[in-house]
């Protein structure tokens, strides 16, 4: 079937990223597949528990990069148990006797430990770039390991991690020689930061495009890394609630304007009206700009701000913005591409005038039409603002919308919001992300099924009748990969109908719906290539022994997973896997 050496096709498939591109490469042929293991380097793995590193390592022996996810999504809800697992000692301690030249490793929901830090920092040679999104078990003790022996550090990224922070001296581990750093997110942190010891690392970097600081950093040091870092492209504020005086604000003024690079900004936690201002000359160049921790900045500054902003492809910013403020977008920002619109719950009212209604996302969808990704939480929503939002923008690939009050129906004419879904999964042919929300009967599943033929990822919420909401997503999303499911009445029936039909799923998620143990233990005896997860935080947990009230005992939570590797050993008491 080769019509070019081993070498030819090796090099050619070094040209393709994609994941999934590799994987069906390496089903063509056994020559193929035999090509794409040995020359794969970077790997993607979407469950810590469905292989484990030496199956990993074994499979693709020239791994450099490894990207791998823990806890469920539902573990930004508050819905899995803190101790649930998703350790990555074991995936490093493994990578690390098998010699592996690893230089990336981007980790998402896993437990870390100091000394996971220690032994990663000391075990590869290379290690170039730590990428830690919503991550917990660690300080900055570990940090400092990173940062002493990592001589070859180009990236450090922290995203929204609990981190126990010993002060800000981890910044001072760096060494002189460390001078290839290209970005640092360090904003999730809490407490002080070494100001000296970071300007320093910056003045030493002329690689650095993307820095982002916590809210430690004052005005005066942002002013001089700006000015030690004019090439920035990427940059993220801390918190600045006092007003500067006239000369502080001229110089970080000068500062701004010498960023001429800076196409992405965020931050701002805390912001006074005159330090907004200073950057005004640096909007007309911003493609992304995130102001979704931006609580307090008033509607009027944020507007008149953003009305700057004309070239956004990518914007994150809170309800506070009001549907007036999502007109002002959709009239300014002619390329934007993605939107999220937050909650931001600030003075804790139920009513809140300035929260964004159908009237928002119908401007956008009129004002904005290449806009392909949208999260929108509203307090209210209305069949004919989807249907009009569908026909608007029908390049939606995801399309998340999230109505603050559960059931909620189309507020003026009170019926269902099926008919609004329907026209977006039926409009927008590429849809591969979706999260309803609102009053739902099982019609919408039927959409769902019918339309959403590149439907992956699926997120449901006090919604549906039977079990025939679930079937029909089941059986007609033929890619569908993750299924979460929350407060909604599907049972045993929608969960055992096509067993097979897990083979190709990655995960499926139910809680407080109509399960129960006995359902769970049948499909357990069914489909041995699944973990199945009983999660049960009470503290009488002898789940297996029961028999009799099996079938009458509903389960809280359900998590079950492929895995080529049987049940994991890590389980805590709160977990059983069947």
């Amino acid at each position: 079937m080769n019509y070019f050496p081993d070498e030819v096709i090796e090099h050619i498939f070094d040209f393709i990223d994609s994941h999934k591109d590799r994987n069906s490469i390496s089903l063509v042929s056994k020559s193929w597949h035999k090509i794409e293991r040995c020359s794969r380097k970077k790997v993607f793995i979407g469950n810590c528990y469905a292989i484990n590193p030496e199956r990993l390592i074994e499979r693709f022996p020239s791994l450099r990069s490894l990207t791998l996810k823990g806890k469920p999504h539902f573990a930004d809800f508050n819905l899995v148990p803190h101790e649930w697992g998703g350790f990555v000692h074991p995936w490093i301690d493994a990578l690390a006797k098998s010699r592996v030249g690893l230089e990336e490793l981007r980790l998402k929901r896993m437990v870390v430990s100091d000394e996971s830090l220690e032994l990663l920092s000391r075990s590869f040679a290379s290690f170039k770039s730590l990428v830690l999104v919503s991550c917990e078990g660690f300080t900055t003790d570990g940090l400092a390991s990173i940062a002493a022996n990592c001589r070859h550090l180009r990236e450090l990224d922290l995203q929204e991690n609990e981190i126990e922070d010993h002060r800000g001296q981890w910044l001072n581990c760096f060494p002189e020689s460390c001078t290839a750093l290209s970005s640092l997110n360090f904003s999730c942190l809490k407490g002080e930061t070494n100001l000296a010891a970071l300007e320093r690392l910056v003045a030493r970097s002329p690689n650095l495009e993307s820095l982002k600081v916590n809210r430690a950093v004052p005005l005066d040091a942002l002013t001089r890394l700006m000015t030690c870092a004019p090439q920035l492209v990427d940059l993220g504020v801390g918190s600045y609630e006092n007003e500067p005086d006239q000369e502080s604000f001229m110089k970080l003024m000068a500062a701004i304007k010498k960023c001429t690079s800076l196409r992405s900004l965020s931050g701002f936690s805390e912001v006074a009206p005159l330090c907004l201002t200073a950057f005004y000359p640096i909007c007309q160049n911003l493609t992304s700009l995130n102001l979704s921790y931006a609580a307090e900045i008033q509607g009027n500054h944020l507007i008149r701000f953003i009305q700057f902003c004309k070239r956004l492809q990518r914007l994150w910013i809170l309800d506070s913005i009001g549907d007036k403020g999502l007109e002002v977008v959709a009239s300014t920002c002619k390329e934007l591409q993605e939107l999220r619109v937050f909650p931001s719950d600030l003075h804790d009212e139920e009513d809140n005038d300035t929260a964004v209604t159908e009237i928002g996302l119908v401007a956008i969808s009129v004002g904005c039409p290449k806009l392909h990704s949208i999260l929108y939480f509203c307090k209210q929503m209305t069949n004919a603002a989807l249907i009009t939002v569908a026909k608007n923008c029908p390049n939606f690939i995801r399309f998340r919308l999230c109505i603050l009050e559960p059931n909620k129906p189309d507020h003026t004419t009170s019926q269902s919001l099926d008919e609004g879904f329907g026209a977006i999964v039926q409009a927008c042919k590429g849809l591969r992300r979706l999260s309803v929300s609102g009053l739902l009967t099982d019609k919408v599943f039927l959409y769902i099924g019918m339309y959403a033929e590149q439907l992956e990822m699926l997120s449901i919420a006090f919604a549906g009748d039977t079990d025939k909401g679930m079937l029909y997503v089941l059986n007609g999303c033929k890619k569908m990969r993750k299924l979460e499911i929350r407060d909604s009445p599907f049972g045993n029936a929608a969960l055992l109908a096509d067993v097979d039909k897990y083979r190709t799923m990655r995960s499926l998620w139910m809680s407080s719906c109509e399960v129960t143990l006995g359902g769970c233990k049948r499909l357990a005896r069914n489909a041995p290539w699944l973990n199945v997860e009983i999660i049960n935080e009470n503290e009488n947990n002898d789940l297996m022994e029961r028999n009799e009230e099996d079938e009458r005992e509903k389960v809280d939570r359900l998590y079950l997973y492929r895995t080529v590797v049987g049940a994991r050993k890590d389980a805590p008491p709160c977990v059983t896997i069947l």
